[in-house]
Parts: structure tokens; sequence; C-alpha cells
């Protein structure tokens, strides 16, 4: 047997399979679909349609008032596990050096955009005046974009309160004298 009478062999039973399985996607496609005439090619993304007056509803604003009670109960150790996600751009070591975002060290109660080891703040977090509060942290942390817009952290913000207060439990410890916590 040479390799000619091999190759119409092959060509014939490939021909044999492209029919049979062409064959039922060409029926569909002539027919106009799967047998459903509402069917739509394609997938249709979800859209929010705007009420009759034409006002779209507000996503809910944070309110510090809504963590605040969660801070006396909040896990430090919870706190650390939730940190997990800022860790690439954060350092928390005392003395430790910035990275891409400013060493977090001692940030509860410190000058907001003052940490001297860091020069990467952008213009608008260097002329926010005054300090890291809880409910200062808090509010940047939920939705840094809005809380101080223009600022370079990109990051969609911690929406879950009570990983937002386990997280500012975590970020007091990070000090020789924790700041006590709001009453």
């Amino acid at each position: 047997m040479d390799s000619w009478y091999i190759n119409k062999i092959a060509g014939a039973v490939l021909a044999a399979l492209l029919i049979a399985f062409g064959a039922g996607t060409l029926a569909e496609i002539v027919r106009g679909g799967h047998g459903d005439k509402k069917a739509k090619p394609g997938y249709e993304l979800p859209v929010t349609v705007a009420p009759a007056g034409g006002a779209v509803a507000a996503a809910p604003t944070f309110k510090f008032a809504d963590v605040a009670p969660l801070l006396k109960g909040g896990s430090a150790e919870s706190g650390q596990s939730v940190f997990a996600q800022c860790r690439s751009c954060h350092s928390v070591d005392k003395g430790g050096k910035a990275l891409q975002g400013p060493n977090l060290w001692n940030v509860v109660g410190q000058k907001i955009g003052g940490n001297a080891g860091f020069s990467g703040y952008s213009p608008v977090l260097k002329a926010k005046e005054g300090n890291w509060t809880f409910e200062a942290l808090a509010t940047y942390l939920n939705n840094p974009i809005a809380a101080i817009p223009g600022n370079r952290m990109g990051f969609a913000g911690i929406k879950n309160n009570g990983d937002l207060a386990d997280l500012l439990a975590y970020l007091r410890t990070l000090a020789d004298s924790p700041v006590p916590l709001p009453n």
C-alpha cells in the first residue's frame, strides 16, 4: 500500500466527518437558529434602566456610623487577612521601605499624605488637610476615588463594613502606642 492510497482514505474519512458534523450546523443556519424564533445571536449585556423620572438611583453612601460600633469587636487577625489585598503595594514593618504606596506603620493618627519616607503622593493627597483618623481611614478605604478624587491609589475599596472594621483594628496595631478606639 503506497502513501497515495493512504492519503485518499484519510481524505475520504475526514470529508465524511465534515459532512456528518457540518450538516446539522448548516441546517440550523438555513432554518434561522436553534428552533427559537425569538433568539438573538450573541450575549445581551445587562442594562439598568432609569426610572420614568430620568434619575438613576444613587449608590448607597458610606457612613462611618455604620462601621464605628464594629470597631470595638474588630479582629486584628481577620484584619491582617483583609490586608492581604493591600500587601502588594504597602509594607507594614516598622522602619520598612515604601513600595508602590507608603509604609503603613503608625498610619492611624498620622498626617494625611505625610509619610516622610514616601515621595509618590498625588498632589491632591499632599494638599489634603488633617490626620488619618479612624473615620478618615474608613471613608478612604471604602472608596478611595470618591473620598479623595484625583488620588493615585487604584483600589476599588472595601465595601463590607465588618472587613473594614477588622482592617482598621489591624492598622491600629501597627504602632508602638496604638491610638485608642473612638467611643
